[in-house]
């Protein structure tokens, strides 16, 4: 038996327990929220040009970029 549990938390309530977490596990969790924002931006892209001939050449050039983007963020 599964059990829904929701629980409101403010920005600054998931920010404190996300400081409490171990290097690793922070690290985890920005690659996990980058994905999240490469696929957003890929989605973005997709419905912009609305075509079916994007091939995934294409697409994984488009993700090469937007990761140096991100990257290159992180750096400064």
């Amino acid at each position: 038996m599964k059990t829904s549990l929701k629980i409101d938390l403010t920005f600054e309530q998931i920010l404190g327990v996300v400081m409490k977490l171990s290097k690793p596990q922070k690290i985890k969790l920005s690659k996990e929220l980058e994905k999240e924002e490469i696929y957003n931006k890929l989605s973005i892209l997709l419905k912009t040009f609305k075509t079916k001939e994007l091939d995934s050449k294409i697409i994984n050039e488009e993700i090469e970029k937007i990761r140096q983007e991100i990257y290159d963020k992180k750096k400064y």
